[in-house]
């Protein structure tokens, strides 16, 4: 799949005979092929006679040089697959391995993409970023307060440089963008987090992505937002630059230095809002997030702080 691809990435009309060619095959299994690919990838393909094939939208493929070139400050190796069953899972798998961190998993499509809780998240092929950065944590817990909120301001900086103005914060890790979801972030962690540990940055990013089935909540992309195709390597190569300065402050001032800004950053500051857990819900009205990264709510006229990864937040219809 990913050689025929790369025969028709430039967006340009390609003739049976002239792909057959390239690949050593004939015509009837190049349509073969291209069945497949429009099914596997949810990639369109226009068939014009006597043209032959295109591309609907050129397609650019990660490339590891092309990051490195536009983040020159990135020193860490890079791991580049076509299809994963997720990043996420390849990160952990190459610690086990013995892999030196920091390093970067990143993937064309993801076979078994997971959000928070459990849920799915759809990977289409060659139209997202799906990110796994592996940091290692030597400085024990003050390392982790809040460590996911400080990505979330890394992937809405580096959202918001891409030409998506409006992109903020939902607490613990979404970010939207007038309501609906244009990136997430699910962080995982081995070892002893009080000693020496691995954390797993995993974000996926909704780039060129305009229509998919499956996703079960309101999104957008980026290329929604913005009215253009974006170039997924440069996309990569800003997170990266966003993620160092922000995962650098926090190491040397803790999350307390960011607070304010995650604060003024965060969609749903002053509203009525549940806090889902399991089968129980909590209603308040957020206050804001205190120097670990909690949410803070106003419940009852009494302030509560509340934290974990099994919670879910959902704005009220009386917001």
């Amino acid at each position: 799949m990913l050689m025929l691809l790369k025969l028709l990435k430039d967006g340009r009309f390609h003739s049976g005979e002239e792909l057959g060619a390239a690949l050593g095959v004939s015509r009837s299994a190049v349509w073969k092929q291209l069945q497949n690919l429009e099914l596997e990838s949810n990639l369109a393909i226009h068939r014009v006679r006597g043209r032959g094939y295109q591309l609907a939208a050129p397609v650019s493929f990660l490339d590891a040089d092309e990051i490195a070139l536009n983040a020159p400050s990135l020193s860490y190796p890079i791991f580049i697959s076509e299809s994963l069953d997720s990043t996420n899972a390849e990160a952990l798998r190459l610690i086990t391995a013995g892999s030196t961190a920091p390093f970067l998993v990143l993937a064309e499509r993801q076979t078994a993409g997971r959000g928070r809780r459990g849920r799915q998240w759809v990977s289409p092929f060659a139209q997202n970023i799906y990110y796994s950065l592996v940091l290692r944590i030597e400085d024990g817990l003050r390392q982790l307060d809040g460590l996911s909120l400080v990505v979330g301001l890394a992937v809405m900086r580096a959202l918001q440089a891409s030409g998506v103005h409006r992109a903020g914060l939902k607490w613990p890790n979404d970010v939207l963008v007038n309501g609906k979801k244009i990136a997430g972030i699910l962080l995982e962690l081995v070892g002893d987090p009080a000693d020496i540990c691995h954390v797993v940055v995993g974000i996926g990013i909704n780039v060129n992505m305009q229509e998919v089935a499956g996703i079960d909540q309101q999104w957008t992309s980026v290329q929604l937002e913005a009215g253009a195709p974006v170039d997924r390597n440069q996309m990569v190569a800003q997170l990266g630059a966003q993620l160092q300065h922000y995962l650098e402050c926090h190491r040397e001032s803790g999350f307390e230095a960011l607070r304010e800004e995650w604060e003024q950053n965060h969609l749903w500051q002053g509203c009525l809002v549940s806090l889902i857990a399991g089968a129980n819900q909590i209603h308040g009205r957020v206050l804001g997030i205190d120097g670990r990264g909690a949410l803070r709510l106003n419940v009852a006229g009494v302030e509560k702080a509340y934290s974990g990864g099994e919670l879910s937040l959902r704005l009220r219809d009386d917001s």
